[in-house]
């Protein structure tokens, strides 16, 4: 089969490699779609020790099931296993599982190729007229689910009435922005320094963009802060976006531990919570947000084939992109 395998820092290779075989109660899918997230940036870069070449990367998709539970369906596939024994998968929080293991990550190749193999309980069957390139955004989106969830129970007010500001217009806050409005919430903002990124983030819903270097919302405003680029400056920001008794919750992993001001947190009572990826619940529940048309129309994303790849990463690193997400289809 073809893949898209990273030979490097900076490399990747359009090449034939073995196809993997399904074993019992795992499923043989054929790629159709399958996003480029910025954990495969970071591999790209060689910033992820835990991802060596060669590898193929992609965690984010979607195909058609050629043997297992769903054969012949088309199916968008939750790309982390757990072990579904421990206290934290019986709570249902199975993301947080010490057993977890996720598609892109040795000893598991990725999605960025023609097929791979997943477990037939990491599955969820989608609808006939459903687009392959929206349904394997169901991963990046239930990050975003996850995120709302957690911040909503944490609230001492309905979201409805909260004011919400997500920190990066990039795949991961435009989803998280989708989310909060299909939760009720009303008075959405998006921070995003890239121009081209604010105007494909402001068509992708009724939210207010702005650059954070230029303004936006005031200071201690925000009931809710979605911090979905994780850096010493957007930590920095959700404090002064923050009001008192609000909530924030860290999605971003860009790096580092700097930026909290844990002083007015402390004096205002301000709830911190980092959220990692999702459940499978939130997976399950986020789908189905996805088919029942809830997540918009997806004008947000760039659809390049497989074979192109290689230069979809390059021209993601050198910012010449304005698609908040860019979905390699085979």
């Amino acid at each position: 089969m073809k893949a898209l395998v990273y030979t490097g820092v900076g490399a990747l290779e359009y090449r034939d490699v073995d196809q993997p075989q399904a074993t019992e109660g795992h499923s043989l899918i054929k790629v159709e779609a399958v996003g480029i997230c910025g954990s495969d940036m970071h591999a790209y870069h060689g910033a992820d020790p835990r991802r060596q070449p060669p590898l193929i990367l992609g965690h984010e998709a979607c195909g058609i099931a050629h043997s297992g539970r769903y054969e012949g369906q088309r199916v968008t596939v939750n790309p982390m296993t757990t072990c579904g024994t421990c206290r934290y998968c019986i709570e249902g929080r199975d993301n947080i599982c010490p057993d977890r293991k996720l598609l892109s990550i040795p000893p598991n190749e990725g999605a960025f190729a023609e097929y791979l193999v997943i477990p037939d309980a990491n599955l969820v069957a989608v609808p006939e007229g459903i687009d392959p390139g929206h349904a394997a955004l169901t991963e990046p989106l239930a990050c975003g689910w996850h995120a709302i969830r957690l911040g909503a129970e944490r609230l001492t007010q309905p979201l409805s009435t909260a004011r919400v500001v997500v920190i990066g217009g990039g795949a991961i806050g435009v989803g998280a922005a989708l989310c909060a409005l299909d939760h009720g919430a009303k008075d959405i903002w998006i921070a995003e320094p890239s121009a081209s990124r604010r105007d494909t983030a402001a068509k992708a819903g009724p939210f207010r963009t702005y650059d954070p270097g230029e303004g936006g919302p005031e200071e201690s405003s925000a009931d809710l802060v979605i911090d979905a680029y994780g850096s010493a400056a957007s930590r920095a920001d959700s404090t002064v976006l923050a009001a008192p008794g609000a909530v924030i919750a860290h999605i971003g992993l860009a790096g580092g531990d700097a930026g909290l001001d844990t002083r007015k947190m402390t004096l205002q009572e301000i709830t911190f919570i980092g959220t990692y990826t999702y459940t499978m619940a939130d997976f399950h529940a986020t789908a189905h947000a996805i088919f029942a048309g809830r997540m918009g129309d997806f004008s947000w994303i760039e659809k390049r084939p497989l074979a192109d790849g290689a230069q979809a990463f390059t021209d993601l690193d050198a910012a010449q992109v304005g698609a908040a997400k860019i979905v390699l289809t085979t």
